[in-house]
């Protein structure tokens, strides 16, 4: 029988209601209070979002020509790689100029086999069905030879470093000490941070620390180098001059190909060098620090430049090889500006420089107003529903109005439990679900009631009104489930929101609705027999 529940179900929903109190119960009382009674349980109150608690919304960008001159300088790179092992094929020049890298070897009979090297570079990893080559490969009239990305792999670059900056700007926020920012990918290439909580005057600092590309190389400088030939930032024979900040800004030329990256690091901290000012210290993971060890063997005596985002923050001459695999990066740095940078550091870098497309600060006073609104919007709906209830179904309508409120703490325990964030629209998702919890006891009630007028008892009439409503409600919340996992997966922000609280309130609502009312009323049967329902 529907109505018949034995201990181990009554134990069952009895454990399952507390759990759904305690998980709720941080939500009800101050940060004291919590720290006082409850400092045991190992569930934090709802996190409110930026439209309820204030705070920061910075929506960034990757920018698309940043990134092709990026990938173009690891292309020629790699390019050089393959041009000098044995035989060597000698150059006259390569560098990366507009959307492509040019080539010119000294010898036209090394063209063919320096083609050979170039196509093996842009082909796809062996086993690879169906992926075109990485590289549109041609030969100009002059003899040049000069290797552009093909539009699918420069698609698939754009999607890899909106992944890649997704996962840095995460990195970089939890780094700086930011509580709970939610950050996820909006459109093909943009990613939106919010940061709910974050003043103003905190937020020049915040786009500062995510949008910095934090490349970090070094840099064989080239003392032979005239500097008249060369344009600042511009690459030219494999060279290219960059500004000096240890030297006021004075220009140096330095080799393209650099002898260590940012991803060889294995940490960075800010840190204070001998005169007590501002550094950086880093260590390099092992096969860095090889290269590193290498290289400075044998340029004993040679200047490498310490590179930050295309800047020479330093140019020390090495006195003898620097085999550790650690150092410091010294220079003009304010403690602050330090301690940013090696977040940027030690978080990785960017793929390109992310610009920001769009800023907006919601000031707590609106937030405020908001969880004014959406707490007033809350109690008027329960009470006026609950209102309905009683007076359309009397006892029954009670039983339905405590099945509620026990849905209400049963779904804001659950966002407790997985730490979701509660935004305005979420609010709405609550209140969506609170009209769904009695819809189902409408069903239910109507059919009861019209079992009465067929002349059932009441216990064959409850029996028979569930029985006869649970197709109808299994129906229902599975084409509500259906449509909120859809919105979960297509929408963001705030259509996200509504449809998590939507999802959780059907599953809560089937449980309080259908199997905790239905108790109640189970109760109220065996305890005082009535000989009709009062419907």
């Amino acid at each position: 029988m529907l109505l018949r529940f034995p201990a181990w179900k009554v134990a069952l929903l009895l454990v399952t209601l507390l759990l759904g109190a305690l998980a709720c119960l941080p939500n009800l009382l101050t940060e004291q209070q919590r720290q006082q009674y409850i400092a045991w349980l190992p569930v934090k109150p709802l996190n409110l979002g930026l439209d309820l608690k204030g705070g920061a919304s910075i929506l960034l960008e990757v920018d698309p020509v940043e990134l092709r001159q990026n990938e173009l300088r690891n292309v020629n790179r790699a390019v050089g790689e393959k041009l000098r092992e044995t035989p060597l094929i000698p150059v006259s020049s390569r560098n990366p100029e507009g959307d492509a890298v040019v080539v010119k070897l000294r010898n036209a009979t090394d063209r063919a086999q320096a083609l050979e090297r170039i196509r093996s570079l842009g082909k796809p990893p062996a086993g690879s069905i169906g992926v075109p080559d990485y590289y549109a490969i041609t030969e100009r009239a002059d003899g040049a030879i000069e290797i552009r990305f093909t539009d699918a792999r420069f698609e698939k670059l754009q999607i890899d470093a909106l992944s890649s900056s997704i996962e840095a700007v995460r990195r970089r926020s939890d780094n700086s000490g930011l509580v709970e920012p939610n950050i996820q990918k909006q459109g093909d290439s943009r990613i939106l941070v919010e940061v709910p909580g974050l003043n103003p005057a905190e937020m020049d600092s915040l786009i500062e620390t995510l949008t910095k590309t934090g490349v970090l190389t070094f840099n064989m400088v080239d003392p032979a180098a005239n500097i008249a030939d060369y344009t600042p930032g511009v690459p030219r024979n494999n060279r290219v001059a960059l500004p000096d900040d240890s030297l006021n800004g004075a220009i140096e030329v330095i080799h393209l190909d650099a002898i260590i990256q940012g991803s060889d690091l294995s940490g960075a901290q800010q840190d204070f060098d001998e005169t007590g000012g501002a550094s950086i210290a880093f260590s390099l993971h092992p096969a860095g620090a090889k290269r590193f060890g290498d290289e400075t063997r044998k340029n004993v005596g040679q200047r490498f430049a310490i590179v930050l985002d295309d800047r020479i923050v330093s140019a020390p001459t090495i006195i003898s090889p620097i085999t550790g695999g650690s150092g410091r990066i010294t220079g003009s740095f304010e403690i602050e500006e330090a301690e940013s940078m090696a977040v940027v550091l030690r978080s990785g870098a960017l793929p390109a420089k992310l610009k920001v497309a769009e800023r907006r600060v919601v000031d707590a006073s609106l937030g405020a107003d908001s969880i004014r609104a959406g707490v007033t919007a809350s109690v008027v709906g329960v009470a006026l529903v609950a209102a309905f209830m009683i007076a359309a179904y009397g006892l029954l309508g009670v039983f339905a109005v405590i099945a509620l409120l026990l849905n209400m703490v049963m779904m804001i325990g659950v966002l407790s439990f997985f730490g979701a964030t509660l935004t305005l629209p979420g609010i709405a998702g609550i209140l969506l679900t609170m009209g769904m919890a009695v819809d189902y006891n409408v069903l239910i009630f109507e059919r009861i009631r019209e079992e009465k007028r067929n002349g059932r008892s009441p216990i064959t009439s409850v029996e028979a009104g569930y029985e006869h409503a649970m197709a109808t409600i299994i129906d229902a919340n599975v084409t509500h489930l259906v449509a909120a996992l859809v919105m979960f997966n297509l929408g963001s922000g705030p259509v996200k929101g509504f449809a998590l609280t939507l999802a959780l309130g059907v599953l809560t609502s089937i449980f309080t609705a259908v199997v905790v009312a239905r108790w109640i009323m189970s109760i109220w049967l065996k305890t005082f027999r009535p000989k009709w329902i009062p419907i």
